[in-house]
């Protein structure tokens, strides 16, 4: 992309833009400790997060080159800084859930399965696309996580229904970031682009990815794991339960959020016409706290990336 392609725009965080850091951590995961039913002691909705881990480690090398190569084109210091910010978060989300994923794999999850599936798709697909649409989409991308983010923010409760104590800080953990990075890939998008009909191609390869792809993933864990649950009443009075707390207009993670997902339609749209302040201060505290908080067993360091002319 050329430099005369840039698109005048003033991000809304322009002069304002919160610190973004970038945090180490090491969750030593244990596969004997693994709740396979973490998510409101459900199998099939757990299975849908499940899959998403999976398959998120991929989406976030997708979102680390092309904030790597359109950094280059950005004039703006302090957007460059959280660019950097972004790429070093994203990438200790993967190697996290890597890990994690290694654990899962320990369960008979089908976890090479699906990393191959995933790499064909992203190498020969994704990939493939101009690098206008590879940045649509990771404009796309961040704001499903953030929709995700939000909303685990406003139900706490979910990560409490579990023992699991090294996946709630994992998943809390990329909650948090991922509200703290939500409007950066959206700003590069809008400084170099802006075009509106391309921003809403990267949304929807972006909701088929997470709303049909994953879900089809995550529907097909418990068969795999243990075909016989077919025939299970449980289990199906399990899946109907599931798709409740996944798909229901009050509760459900997307289904409650389908305002917030189609708001990315407007014209005018900016991630932080969602405002979550008062949870980042909340939850800032109630998990870095040196002393309380639930990351500080797991958290190796933290530093902001510098900021360079």
């Amino acid at each position: 992309m050329s430099t005369a392609t840039i698109h005048q725009y003033a991000p809304k965080t322009a002069g304002k833009a919160p610190e973004v850091p970038i945090r180490h951590m090491d969750f030593k995961f244990d596969a004997k400790d693994l709740d396979t039913t973490f998510f409101k002691d459900t199998e099939f909705a757990t299975a849908y997060f499940q899959a998403l881990s999976i398959f998120l480690t991929f989406g976030e090398e997708l979102v680390i080159d092309t904030a790597r190569y359109h950094r280059q084109f950005l004039k703006d210091p302090v957007l460059k800084q959280r660019v950097t910010a972004l790429i070093g978060q994203e990438a200790i989300h993967s190697k996290m859930h890597d890990e994690f994923n290694d654990t899962l794999a320990e369960h008979r999850y089908p976890v090479a399965l699906y990393r191959f599936l995933a790499d064909n798709v992203f190498e020969y697909g994704f990939k493939k696309l101009p690098n206008r649409m590879q940045l649509s989409l990771m404009a796309g991308i961040e704001h499903f996580t953030a929709v995700l983010a939000e909303y685990m923010m406003k139900n706490e409760e979910v990560f409490y229904e579990t023992g699991d104590e090294k996946q709630r800080a994992l998943w809390m953990w990329h909650m948090l970031e991922e509200s703290e990075h939500k409007d950066i890939a959206y700003d590069v998008y809008e400084t170099l682009s802006g075009n509106y009909p391309l921003r809403m191609s990267g949304f929807a390869l972006a909701a088929f990815t997470i709303m049909f792809l994953v879900p089809l993933g995550g529907a097909m864990i418990p068969v795999y794991r243990k075909p016989t649950k077919l025939l299970s009443l449980r289990y199906w009075k399990d899946v109907k339960t599931s798709l409740v707390f996944l798909a229901g207009p009050k509760e459900g993670v997307y289904g409650s959020t389908v305002k917030h997902i189609l708001d990315y339609l407007r014209r005018d749209f900016h991630p932080n016409d969602h405002d979550t302040t008062a949870y980042l201060e909340y939850y800032k505290e109630k998990l870095l706290n040196p002393k309380t908080g639930l990351l500080s067993p797991y958290l190796v360091k933290e530093f902001v990336p510098k900021l360079r002319a």
